[in-house]
């Protein structure tokens, strides 16, 4: 008869996975902080250089105030029915929240339209980055921000096409939350935008 195994050999191994409750947000909170360092540094890459016109056109004579005024409404609104798209998901209501989702996408896609009309005109009037050194950060810090409501939007289509096929299961749920951070923390960050780069950049 063979011999019995001592205690201390015996193994014992997890039948499920552990996974920590709220990790998967702790770590995106992670990300949205190095993401605030990248934007602190092109934010003060334009308080140095943001006044360098190189003998060019100034933000007072390239800027309209009211297509950005737009744009930004455009931005603060999808910001908002990402909210109504959250309470519904709340509700465990699969339909509305993809309207509200769908609803928050067109006005993400249309902010970035706007952005890139402005960037077209910009570059047709010879105001390109190469222009001067005002020129060269206006365009990095606004469009990396624009990059970024641009990768905000293609997840938004891949986390809609998934609740459509699997409802809203507690993945889902949380990959919601995790866009939704992000989302709100660009209406965050273009705020910023507006009032440091637009609105002090037509002041004499």
């Amino acid at each position: 008869m063979p011999d019995t195994p001592r205690q201390s050999e015996l193994s014992f191994y997890a039948t499920s996975e552990v996974h920590p409750q709220n990790g998967t947000l702790l770590g995106f909170w992670l990300y949205l902080m190095s993401d605030c360092l990248i934007f602190a540094s092109l934010f003060a890459v334009y308080g140095v250089v943001g006044r360098r016109y190189a003998g060019g056109p100034t933000g007072a004579e390239l800027f309209e105030l009211p297509l950005v005024a737009l744009n930004t409404t455009m931005l603060l609104l999808s910001s908002i029915t990402y909210g109504f798209a959250v309470l519904e998901m709340q509700k465990a209501q699969v339909r509305a929240t993809l309207i509200w989702l769908g609803i928050t996408g067109l006005l993400g896609a249309a902010f970035i339209s706007l952005e890139l009309y402005e960037f077209a005109h910009l570059v047709h009037d010879g105001a390109g980055p190469q222009r001067s050194a005002f020129l060269s950060s206006f365009f990095t810090l606004v469009g990396t921000h624009g990059l970024h409501v641009t990768v905000g939007i293609v997840w938004l289509i891949t986390l809609m096409v998934q609740v459509g096929q699997h409802g809203l299961i507690p993945e889902n749920k949380r990959r919601l939350m995790c866009l939704s951070m992000f989302w709100h923390f660009l209406d965050v960050v273009w705020i910023g935008v507006f009032t440091f780069v637009y609105l002090m950049g037509v002041l004499p």
